[in-house]
């Protein structure tokens, strides 16, 4: 059993350096490389599409499949990603880079969707119940450390080596850790081969695992709405739907929009960094290093302003306040401005992230939770792609600075509806 949580650590930890190399910087990169607003929409839209479309039929097949063989081998397929960027951007000229990433990004998250699954019933399997509050909070420790440390080395290698080979390099590191990452998986061993029907997701909170680009006031943990290993019962529509007719149906709509609104700026911050502020990589790693140290302090006090507040308080709170991240930044016209929106995102997604997991539990039916969350998995992705989309999609219409005021007015909505239904 401690061997399995020694394997689970260095797999965050290799998962961490990922995150704060490839995917802190790929939306970078591709803006400097002149991607438009729909370009970068897609690299967090694409990935929803297929989650969407893939993921009923990847919990049937994961079902048939011995777990640890069959997540290390997913592991894999998804991360062939991180080291065929490296040739492509020494290799390739520009103008070809951007559509080819995009591919490779949406044809990757197709094994990425069974990996979301698989890995969390994995997780689920090798850690017993009585110990995984310990671990996910250790794993989510040295997810926010190892993306700090990576995201400020990786800066500071942008600002000394050439554009080009500065970038193969950060892509590099990724890859390494995203192979360290799967050689972690694979060394998991479960005690016994177990019957399907006690395969079930692990709790909200061990760690993200799409391999989605990560950017301050997106949470780290984006796949965190499959962690249901989805069952046959769950393929009928009237099953998937029927949690609308309760009294989780507003909570559901409610959701629904907040994380439509969190999405609609996400793809507009890069490029609003790189086009409007013209931030060089070094300062871009300190807004992200700051805004990760500032979540793994805050998230120290999430249990104890829980106890004191409650789940639904902090949650509403919490998205009045997520709605000031686009509005400094917005108003910014230097690092300024964008350092206290990193300060105020760090601390208030350590805490609304939390709770916001710990808030859906409450909601729901304990002895009847896989329909409600393969509900809001739908939800998470759906909101995902129309926000990433519609995000991009206003940018071009009226500006990215214009654009990042509506997206204020947007998330205040949608806290409004929390307030409400919540």
């Amino acid at each position: 059993m401690r061997r399995n949580f020694y394997h689970l650590y260095a797999d965050i930890a290799g998962f961490g350096v990922l995150s704060g190399s490839t995917l802190a910087f790929i939306a970078i990169y591709m803006a400097r490389l002149g991607a438009s607003s729909w370009q970068i929409g897609l690299l967090t839209a694409g990935p929803a599409l297929v989650n969407l479309v893939f993921a009923l039929p990847a919990g049937q097949w994961l079902a048939e499949r011995p777990l640890t063989t069959t997540v290390f081998w997913t592991s894999i397929g998804q991360r062939l990603l991180y080291p065929l960027l490296v040739p492509l951007c020494l290799w390739l000229p520009a103008t070809w880079q951007n559509p080819l990433i995009l591919a490779l990004v949406v044809l990757t998250s197709i094994p990425g969707t069974a990996l979301a699954i698989g890995f969390n019933a994995l997780f689920a399997e090798a850690v017993p119940e009585a110990w995984r509050g310990e671990v996910v909070g250790r794993r989510n420790a040295l997810l926010a450390l190892t993306v700090l440390v990576s995201t400020l080395g990786c800066g500071q290698l942008l600002r000394v080596l050439p554009f080009t080979t500065g970038y193969a390099v950060v892509f590099a590191i990724g890859a390494a850790g995203a192979l360290y990452s799967s050689y972690h998986l694979a060394r998991v061993r479960l005690q016994q081969p177990l019957p399907r029907r006690q395969w079930r997701g692990a709790p909200l909170g061990v760690g993200g695992r799409s391999g989605r680009p990560l950017t301050p006031d997106a949470p780290l943990n984006r796949g965190l709405a499959l962690r249901v290993l989805i069952s046959n019962r769950l393929a009928r529509g009237r099953a998937m739907l029927a949690p609308l007719h309760t009294a989780f149906g507003p909570f559901f709509w409610a959701l629904f929009s907040f994380h439509t609104a969190q999405y609609v700026p996400i793809p507009l911050f890069p490029l609003f960094w790189v086009r409007e502020i013209r931030l060089g990589d070094a300062a871009i790693s300190v807004l992200n290093a700051v805004f990760y140290a500032l979540m793994l302090v805050a998230s120290l006090r999430l249990g104890s302003l829980t106890v004191r507040f409650g789940n639904r308080r902090l949650v509403v709170a919490g998205a009045f306040f997520l709605a000031l991240y686009p509005l400094l930044t917005a108003l910014s016209r230097g690092i300024g401005l964008l350092l206290a929106a990193s300060v105020l995102g760090g601390v208030v997604w350590a805490i609304l992230g939390g709770a916001l997991a710990n808030r859906l539990l409450e909601r729901i039916p304990t002895d009847d939770r896989p329909p409600y969350l393969a509900l809001y998995n739908l939800a998470l992705n759906g909101a995902m792609l129309i926000g990433s989309l519609g995000g991009t999609t206003i940018a071009d219409a009226i500006g990215l600075r214009e654009a990042l005021f509506v997206a204020t007015g947007l998330r205040l909505v949608a806290a409004l509806l929390l307030w409400r239904f919540g």
